[in-house]
């Protein structure tokens, strides 16, 4: 689309003013620059085509005039495309067209007349309207939002009228099926897949339509549709592992698993089947480490690929389930209190408040921040001290060197400097996204590898101010750039071998610092590197483990208010020992009260190093 401000219609009517001019100076190549100017600005905008028009039947004139070569502009492809059909060649035409709809998909590439033509299909010969149809499909983007539906739905009146015009063609009608289905036609979309089997019986009649029959919600009916399909080829791994999906998605999650087993036992590193077992298994069992095993398959998968995307479809968290789909809630008195202040109307004349129990110095900078002029006093300090390393028994798990925090008393302050101002943008840029999975963030936060690692420690306390007028959003604001300042640091020197690095010494030290929310930051980028890096997953275990039994330890004296994300932490570190998992599990989700004749005896979590 051309840069620039302004309406689009207006730039293209400006271009077919001056294509007119060109035209009768008889300046063909130039008019039809501004003409490829204007299509490219307002693809529907009638002048446009008139003036094409003009130019493709002059006797100098023609398609020509739009040549695809060098570095090719969108609208010249576009205007050749019309040429061509003025001329009859439907089939390029339609091929240039679909082309532009891949790179540009919001635009209405194809809405012309003889796009639209209930004519035009039948001038064609049915394999060249599939052709069409299979590169359309590549191309072809979720229909979801409005303006990318609108751009596609002269694609829609063309399947409905190339199998009127071509009724005894099976494989229009599983074309059509396949795009209708796309386009959320489902009823349709059963009908052409229907009207396909029935014309040539194939495999590929019953994917369509079981794929119809899915969308429509009818379990069953498309098993019996896919189950059919294997008729045809019996050992169809990568029906096998549709028919998983479809009773996964059903919740049938025990049959859906069968089923990848089988497509497995035919072809053991069938990726799909492999990737949707694993995908199944995890929704069934939640163990961590399917997951991460998809995440392996993907990092192996070519880029943009059927492999990569199925993998990354599997990743999502449809639940968005804490810290493996985004940053976990505050969970403080002080946060609580402070947004029942900010309801109340309180925040600008500030507020005193006193509580008992020490909590996290991030709490805290979050609640000054949020009402300026506040004060928050503690009355005692509860053991084990939170205000220094972690501890197990009375003894520091880790031996901590860097701190970022320090305590005057019961009062915090920042340990470290402030970022500079590269840095700290840096990473705010980041900490407005969120991630679908965690290599997806780490792949995010490659943009601050070259962050210095005092601008990422500076972050953590010194937080660059709020992105929005709400001051209730200061708590969540400086957990995002805890988190992305941590994910950074797990891009620092990537060269250094894991054990002896700097970002392993300077995440444990953050994590096995005064109890904070920066804890919990480092240990998502300690979890995040052993998800991408399988030479770090049993030590990375071993830290998150022992910081989450830290604080199980400390709970049984004192609040702890970080917890629960620990636990979540846990239950997302790969290799992770299976009872720390079952003890994580329970802290998110306390066992029901059950007398027992004898105490149960918990195995030992970890070896001492």
């Amino acid at each position: 689309m051309n840069e620039g401000v302004g309406d689009p219609r207006l730039t293209a009517e400006g271009e077919v003013s001056l294509a007119r001019l060109a035209l009768d100076d008889n300046e063909l190549a130039h008019a039809a620059d501004h003409v490829a100017n204007a299509l490219g600005s307002f693809p529907a905008l009638p002048e446009a085509h008139e003036v094409l028009a003009t130019l493709v039947s002059r006797p100098d004139g023609g398609p020509d005039l739009w040549p695809l070569d060098g570095e090719l502009y969108i609208g010249t492809a576009v205007a050749r495309a019309h040429a061509l059909a003025y001329q009859g060649q439907y089939a390029g035409a339609l091929e240039l067209l679909v082309s532009a709809q891949g790179h540009e998909p919001e635009m209405p590439w194809a809405d012309a007349p003889w796009v639209l033509d209930p004519a035009m299909p039948a001038k064609l010969e049915a394999g060249d309207l599939v052709s069409v149809f299979a590169q359309l499909f590549r191309v072809m983007p979720d229909l979801q939002q409005d303006t990318v539906r609108q751009a596609f739905a002269p694609y829609q009146t063309l399947a409905r009228n190339m199998t009127a015009a071509h009724p005894e063609s099976s494989w229009l009608w599983w074309a059509a099926s396949v795009y209708l289905r796309r386009s959320g036609e489902y009823a349709e979309a059963v009908t052409a897949a229907e009207r396909s089997a029935s014309l040539e019986p194939s495999d590929r009649a019953d994917i369509a339509l079981g794929y119809a029959l899915r969308a429509q919600g009818r379990t069953d009916d498309a098993l019996a549709a896919l189950q059919h399909g294997l008729t045809f080829d019996p050992k169809n791994v990568s029906l096998y592992a549709d028919i998983a999906g479809l009773l996964g998605s059903a919740g049938r999650l025990d049959e859906a698993i069968g089923w990848a087993d089988r497509a497995l036992e035919i072809e053991p590193g069938h990726d799909c089947s492999l990737v949707e077992r694993h995908g199944l298994r995890y929704r069934r069992d939640g163990n961590v480490d399917d997951l991460v095993a998809i995440a392996d398959l993907r990092r192996s998968a070519e880029p943009g690929s059927h492999e990569a995307q199925h993998a990354d479809d599997e990743l999502f968290d449809r639940t968005r389930q804490y810290w493996l789909g985004g940053i976990a809630q505050p969970t403080e008195a002080t946060i609580n209190v402070l947004h029942q202040m900010l309801e109340q109307g309180a925040g600008a004349e500030g507020a005193s408040l006193t509580l008992s129990a020490v909590e996290p110095p991030s709490a805290l900078l979050a609640f000054a921040r949020s009402m300026p002029g506040s004060d928050v006093i503690f009355t005692e300090v509860l053991t084990p001290d939170p205000r220094l390393p972690a501890t197990i028994d009375g003894k520091p798990v880790q031996q901590v060197q860097r701190f970022v925090w320090a305590y005057d008393g019961t009062n915090s302050r920042p340990a470290v400097g402030p970022p500079s101002e590269a840095g700290a943008v840096a990473v705010a840029r980041l900490a407005a996204e969120s991630w679908v999975h965690l290599p997806a963030a780490y792949d995010l936060a490659v943009a601050l590898a070259n962050t210095p690692l005092d601008d990422l420690l500076g972050v953590l306390v010194h937080p660059l101010p709020l992105p929005s007028d709400d001051p209730a959003g200061w708590p969540m604001w400086i957990r995002q750039l805890q988190t992305w300042a941590c994910l950074g640091i797990a891009h620092h020197r990537t060269d250094e071998p894991w054990l002896s690095s700097t970002r392993r010494k300077v995440l444990v030290d953050l994590a096995y610092g005064p109890e904070d929310w920066v804890n919990e930051a480092a240990l998502l980028g300690l979890v995040t590197t052993s998800w991408v890096d399988p030479a770090a997953r049993a030590d990375v275990a071993e830290l998150v483990g022992w910081r989450f039994m830290a604080a199980v330890g400390a709970a049984q004296q004192r609040p702890v208010t970080i917890l629960e994300s620990l636990a979540r932490l846990a239950l997302a570190t790969p290799v992770m020992n299976p009872a720390v998992t079952d003890l994580a599990r329970d802290v998110v989700d306390p066992p029901a009260e059950v007398p027992q004749a004898e105490p149960k005896k918990r195995r030992g979590w970890f070896r001492r190093k």
